[in-house]
């Protein structure tokens, strides 16, 4: 019946988180699934950028924008 209860009431799960966690160990679907580690905040692996290319970069960036005959930017 407590089961019924809280598909009825979902919300009624965060005052027993135990159970929760209890349901999630007994699971065989989440024991079944396959995982990995994911370190979204690890820095990418990128190369360096050489300098001249970082100078076209500084010098594009420095120059004023210009508008075309539809008033485009």
């Amino acid at each position: 019946m407590a089961s019924l209860h809280t598909a009825a009431h979902p919300f009624a799960l965060m005052m027993d988180p135990q159970s929760v966690i209890d349901a999630m160990e007994r699971s065989d679907r989440l024991k079944r699934l396959h995982s990995r580690v994911c370190r979204p905040l690890d820095k990418p692996l990128l190369g360096r950028v050489s300098q001249d290319l970082a100078a076209y970069d500084d010098a594009i960036d420095g120059e004023p924008a210009v508008e075309d005959d539809s008033g485009a930017v």
